[in-house]
Order: structure tokens, then C-alpha cells, then sequence
């Protein structure tokens, strides 16, 4: 989005992807998807961030579906504010959380094909510690994943690369070629001031 992408639409499932996708005028649509890290065969791009570039996005509407962050957007796509975080736009989004001044936040991970995902608790601990800090720690912590995700957070938050090299999924990519530039780019904090919002249900838009 912050290379002028319309709006991107998340699928759990390829072939409904691929079935809406077509109903779209053809220079107007690009189809992203990839399973375990690889871009799939027959679609336009993968998720590598450095890939999303202005030249191929601006002005469309992106098909989207990953291993697990768009299947997690799916199962919370019910709420009333849905927002997507990653640790370059960490503070907008947390500044946007604020702003609403709701009772409660639920800060939801994708983790790894339902397991635990180091990275995801990272951004989560770097979340919750903004909002407590920027609310003079009147915020109430409700379970210990996300109190470990702050400790977590606590420990990496001077090298926060080095996290996302130690995780699994950091190796995994390492495995199937050259991700060094992909991981520095998720690394970087407080970036971007993109807020990807949901404004139907699947679709998120820049706000």
C-alpha cells in the first residue's frame, strides 16, 4: 500500500483467489500467493515486501493469499476494527489503537500453520509495550502470551534482525535462497505510516 496499491483482498483459498481475481479487469488486478515461503507457480508475485514495488502495484487491487497471515485475517474478519501490523508500522497502528480508546484489544499472530511463531510475538510484544508506555501503563495485560511477548520483545528489541534470523521461519527462508534484504525490511521499525484497515470484510485498504 505504501507503493500505491489500491487494496489488497486475503483468501485462505486459492481457487476462490483465483475465481474472484478473474472478475476483475485484468490491468487492474495482481494475484499474490505463496505456501511455505514460496511464490506459487502461476501467480504474479509472492510476499516478499521488496517485490510489492510502485511500478507493478499502483493502481490495483491485490488477490492475496499466504501460509497463515491471510487465513488469520479471515477468522478475525468479523470485528469492528481490524488492523494489519508489522514492526515497520508498529507505532501508527498502535497510535490508531489508542485513538479509539476501547476497553479491550485483542493483538492476534498468525504463528506457523497453527503453531507458535517467534517473530509474530516479537511485533506483538512491540505493540503492547508501545500502547502501555503511551497510556502511563494503564493497560492490564489479560494472559501470559502476551506478557512473554513483552519480555521477548525486551530482550530483542536492540537486534531485532538477529530475532528474525533465530526464528524458524527466518531459517526456512534462508533455506530456499537469498532473504537477507526481505528480513532487514521487516526488521526496520516505525517506518511506515501506512495503516492497513479493513473496510469490508477481506479487503484492507490504507487509512
Amino acid at each position: 500500500m505504501k507503493n500505491g496499491a489500491d487494496s489488497i483482498q486475503v483468501f485462505s483459498d486459492l481457487a476462490l483467489l483465483k475465481d474472484t481475481a478473474k472478475r476483475w479487469d485484468e490491468d487492474k488486478r495482481l494475484m499474490l500467493a505463496e505456501r511455505g515461503g514460496k511464490k506459487i507457480k502461476g501467480f504474479d508475485l509472492g510476499n516478499s515486501p521488496l517485490s510489492v514495488t510502485t511500478e507493478k502495484v499502483k493502481g490495483k487491487r491485490l488477490f492475496m493469499s499466504t501460509t497463515n497471515g491471510t487465513k488469520s485475517l479471515k477468522k478475525v474478519q468479523h470485528v469492528e476494527y481490524l488492523f494489519a501490523m508489522a514492526l515497520p508500522n508498529r507505532k501508527v497502528i498502535a497510535e490508531r489503537i489508542i485513538s479509539l480508546n476501547k476497553k479491550n484489544v485483542l493483538i492476534v499472530g498468525s504463528g506457523w500453520e497453527g503453531s507458535y511463531s517467534l517473530e509474530d510475538s516479537l511485533a506483538a510484544g512491540a505493540l503492547a509495550l508501545y500502547i502501555k508506555e503511551n497510556l502511563n501503563n494503564k493497560v492490564n495485560i489479560s494472559n501470559d502470551e502476551l506478557q512473554a511477548s513483552l519480555a521477548l520483545w525486551n530482550s530483542w528489541k536492540n537486534d531485532v534482525l538477529g530475532c528474525l534470523k533465530t526464528a524458524t521461519h527466518g531459517k526456512r527462508l534462508k533455506s530456499l535462497g537469498d532473504y537477507e534484504e526481505d528480513l532487514k525490511c521487516c526488521s526496520e521499525l516505525d517506518c511506515l505510516d501506512i495503516v492497513p484497515t479493513q473496510v469490508e470484510r477481506g479487503v484492507i485498504r490504507a487509512s
